[in-house]
């Protein structure tokens, strides 16, 4: 067991060593004898015994209750007092200081034991009580909820620091005052008061919860939403003595809930416009086919007319819209990120400034065009004609939307995207962009029209006057550029339109125009196309230019003919989806028979799994339906090369 240490503090020297004796008697450890106030304040923190005996009456500057108050209070060791008098006043003073016990000279040893373990007892007690309230309130503290306690009458006990921040009271100033006037609540859509929780607790000593869509109203006049609970403080015997509230902040959450809810909306639009690019892929592929036979014959009529004859109008206007169905679906294949392209390393200011002269044509003189290029070392990888597809889509809706006259705005700029800003750009990865910006000071756009701004065939204009493909061609090219693209606009201001190209140090593409070449040639081409229109108006035009033609309708066919042919085959022309065997595959089955025979892809469309980089291999040529008869010659002598 261990001894309990004391410090005796009496002015009497013989009362003092009396009292040594008879506490070493009883088993305790005296840990010194002093005779002033001033003497065990300074013991007291010296020694740190478990127990004072104090005198009331000291001699001295500082009497025994003055030295009691501050070892109490600086060191919280118990002190029992020890007095030959039972006068009011200094008794009185006495309580003051909290003593754990009082001893009236003289007194017997049954007595001093009795005070003594009384004494020490109640200080075990209060300091398991305090080391509670400790661990209770660094609870409180470190939740992330706002606590506050209320007595029953509903005044303010406690704050946690939680609750001090959300209500601007700090509780110093708080404790004691009504919770009426801490925590304020009212309905965030009604703006009416609403019931403290609290009341009801303390009225019918239940449990109970804060209605939704309720704001604290704080000190400093801020709003936050919240949700709570509250619940009653019973004592020992059951009955209410209070109630505690705990409420948390809702900003975060509604904010979270609301990032949630846009990723969803545009997870689902993403789902929609890829539902619809497959859909426009798909219908561009077969309406290319058809546009290969309609444009081809027109071609080939014309070739045999002259402008007097009766008939040349007619084709021509056929051609004419033959042509504007061609870019129509070159649109859809652009929305639908399914177009042939050829990517490369470019200068965006150089393509701006070169396609701004074709803008002011296109936009006339009641638009000023303003460029502000900033110095762009970087180049951005992408097909340089629909790049300048894009600004020409941009500056025609920016040209529709200031019907009599106005601003637009083409800037660039460097955008370092970190971490924390990708929430706002899901579809991309922190890096160094080049920013293409896009701005008018034409009518603007309503919220509504806004959220369907990049959805295909959505236009405000009239009908005949637009597709409705312009701005989703737009989502599709960027989009196939690796980059984002978005819009923010306000009803009478006008429009800005931001596209964000990753930025890369590869140098400038340079690209030589192609050198004429001759068209005609002597040697044998496999061609393989399984629209039977398609394949004739694709032989007529071949056989015209005097190569031999050995055609197929499908892979089985054109395998055979490279088994039984004799002679030499130079160049494989082939679709590249058909049934059965695709013309990937039927390319890599025919090279492995004749590994020196060349290949020149055509298709509607480009399929992703397919075609990488705009091309199917770095080694096989494409062309692009729908293609005119001299096209396809040109891109055949081209693939064969010069002739000898």
């Amino acid at each position: 067991m261990v001894t309990s240490r004391i410090l005796v503090v009496e002015d009497e020297r013989i009362v003092a060593k009396d009292l040594e004796l008879r506490l070493q008697a009883l088993g305790y450890e005296v840990v010194g004898l002093v005779a002033t106030g001033l003497d065990a304040v300074r013991l007291a923190d010296e020694l740190r015994p478990d127990l004072v005996m104090m005198d009331i009456q000291l001699q001295g500057e500082m009497d025994g209750i003055e030295a009691a108050g501050r070892i109490r209070r600086d060191y919280f060791i118990p002190v029992v007092y020890l007095t030959a008098h039972s006068d009011e006043e200094p008794l009185k003073r006495a309580q003051v200081t909290e003593p754990f016990g009082y001893l009236l000279k003289p007194f017997q040893e049954r007595e001093l034991r009795t005070v003594i373990e009384m004494g020490l007892y109640k200080h075990r007690a209060e300091r398991d009580l305090r080391a509670s309230e400790r661990r209770y309130a660094t609870t409180l503290a470190s939740i992330g909820d706002g606590v506050i306690a209320t007595d029953r009458h509903a005044n303010v006990t406690f704050l946690n620091p939680v609750a001090e921040q959300l209500t601007g009271w700090p509780a110093s100033e708080a404790v004691r005052s009504p919770l009426a006037d801490v925590f304020r609540i009212c309905n965030e859509s009604t703006r009416a008061p609403v019931e403290n929780p609290v009341e009801r607790v303390l009225r019918e000593g239940v449990v109970v919860g804060l209605a939704n869509h309720t704001v604290l109203i704080a000190r400093h006049g801020g709003e936050v939403p919240i949700d709570d609970c509250a619940a009653p403080i019973v004592d020992d015997r059951g009955e209410g003595v209070g109630a505690v509230l705990v409420f948390r902040d809702l900003s975060e959450h509604r904010r979270q809930e609301a990032e949630q809810d846009r990723l969803r909306q545009k997870l689902q639009e993403t789902s929609k416009i890829n539902a619809i690019g497959r859909l426009a892929g798909g219908v561009a592929h077969d309406f290319n086919n058809l546009l290969t036979i309609i444009n081809g014959y027109a071609n080939l009529l014309l070739s045999g007319l002259t402008t007097k004859d009766p008939l040349w109008e007619s084709v021509v206007t056929i051609q004419d819209a033959g042509e504007r169905a061609a870019r129509l679906t070159r649109q859809l294949l652009a929305f639908s990120r399914r177009s042939m392209i050829e990517p490369k390393a470019l200068d965006l200011n150089a393509i701006v400034a070169e396609t701004t002269e074709m803008l002011r044509r296109l936009l006339g003189d009641n638009i000023e065009i303003a460029l502000v290029l900033a110095p762009v070392k970087d180049t951005i990888t992408a097909d340089q004609g629909q790049l300048e597809q894009v600004l020409i889509n941009l500056a025609v809706n920016a040209r529709d939307a200031m019907p009599g006259g106005g601003r637009l705005t083409i800037e660039t700029h460097y955008l370092q995207l970190r971490e924390e800003d990708l929430a706002n750009y899901p579809d991309l990865k922190a890096g160094r962009f080049i920013q293409l910006a896009v701005s008018d000071t034409g009518c603007g756009m309503t919220d509504e029209v806004q959220a369907r701004l990049f959805e295909p065939f959505f236009t405000t204009k009239g009908v005949g006057v637009g597709t409705g493909l312009g701005l989703a061609v737009v989502h599709g090219i960027v989009n196939q550029a690796g980059g984002h693209v978005s819009a923010s606009s306000k009803t009478g201001v006008g429009t800005t339109f931001k596209l964000l190209f990753p930025s890369t140090t590869a140098a400038v593409s340079t690209q030589s125009k192609e050198t004429q070449l001759p068209i005609g040639g002597t040697e044998t081409i496999l061609l393989v196309e399984d629209e039977e229109l398609v394949k004739r108006i694709a032989t007529i035009a071949i056989e015209r230019h005097e190569y031999r033609v050995l055609s197929a309708s499908n892979a089985a066919a054109a395998l055979l003919i490279a088994d039984e042919h004799k002679g030499p085959i130079h160049l494989l022309v082939s679709d590249v989806v058909m049934p059965d065997m695709g013309g990937r595959e039927l390319a890599d089955a025919i090279l492995s028979r004749r590994p020196d025979i060349r290949v020149l892809f055509m298709s509607g469309y480009s399929e992703e799994a397919v075609f990488q980089h705009g091309k199917v291999t770095n080694s096989h040529a494409f062309i692009q339906k729908p293609f005119s008869p001299l096209e396809l010659v040109r891109k055949i002598r081209s693939v064969l090369g010069r002739v000898p």
